[in-house]
């Protein structure tokens, strides 16, 4: 199955796109062996902090991409919550077909002017672009989960910026542990009435099942997820070693790891389409 884009997964599902944080290249395996096993489209995404994890874009990027061109479902690979216009670039260079581009830290003058320049540099290469609109509840401990977008805000922002897709605020809360996240679920109907562009949940580790379901029926489109896996994966690794506490061989726990991995993306992958 060759390595498709983001947009063309969004534009093909019918329901939700799942879209996992990708962290060691066991969770990239682990991503698409839950994919195949739900036989659905998946993202796979590289963030500015685990490109600052490893100290280099390019190895993480390379093994995700080459993850992605030798699965049996579409896979894309996208470049999540980069802030500097060089690791965009360098990422495109690398082959990446779609970026996240977070100028929400910045003024609104100044993340509208930013964002666009970014856009255009990216569609003259062919690659998708999503950005951000204010902050995302939880982020960087910024806004409580009561941080919320304003639909005719996101429509002249999307208007002036030329970006393909657009994370909203509704309720969410990035790096959530416990799954108690309530959406404004009317909030999300109305910003998919008002945006001519895909609407993205960020923070979707904190909300239950049924929410993440309501949500897609009411307009959210791609699904965020990162620190719900991470628990997964850690979870299994800490039994593992538990039960084992003589062995010493990293590919039996991260093993373990993976595999959790593995069933927590096909899960959700089914709640989501």
């Amino acid at each position: 199955m060759p390595l498709v884009g983001t947009g063309d997964i969004l534009a093909s599902s019918p329901h939700g796109a799942g879209a996992f944080n990708v962290i060691l290249l066991e969770h990239a395996t682990a991503i698409v062996a839950g994919a195949e096993a739900a036989g659905l489209p998946v993202i796979l995404q590289i963030s500015e902090n685990c490109v600052r994890y490893h100290g280099a874009l390019e190895p993480i990027a390379a093994a995700s991409l080459a993850v992605a061109r030798a699965a049996k479902v579409p896979v894309s690979v996208h470049l999540d919550h980069a802030t500097d216009r060089a690791l965009v670039e360098q990422a495109v260079e690398l082959g990446v077909g779609s970026v996240m581009f977070d100028a929400s830290a910045l003024s609104d003058e100044e993340n509208v002017a930013q964002t666009a320049s970014v856009a255009e540099w990216c569609h003259a290469r062919g690659v998708w672009v999503e950005a951000e609109l204010g902050e995302v509840g939880g982020k960087d401990g910024v806004h409580a989960p009561g941080a919320r977008t304003k639909p005719h805000e996101a429509v002249d922002y999307v208007a002036r910026t030329g970006v393909d897709a657009l994370a909203v605020a509704v309720g969410s809360s990035h790096a959530m542990t416990t799954k108690d996240a309530v959406l404004d679920l009317g909030l999300i109907a109305e910003l998919r009435a008002a945006v001519p562009v895909p609407l993205v949940l960020h923070g979707s580790s904190g909300v239950p099942d049924e929410t993440l379901r309501e949500a897609v029926r009411h307009g959210m489109k791609k699904i965020n997820i990162a620190t719900h896996l991470n628990k997964a994966f850690t979870g299994a690794v800490r039994e593992h070693l538990a039960a084992n506490p003589s062995n010493v061989d990293p590919r039996k726990y991260v093993k373990a790891g993976r595999e959790a991995v593995a069933r927590e993306v096909e899960h959700l992958l089914g709640v989501l389409g």
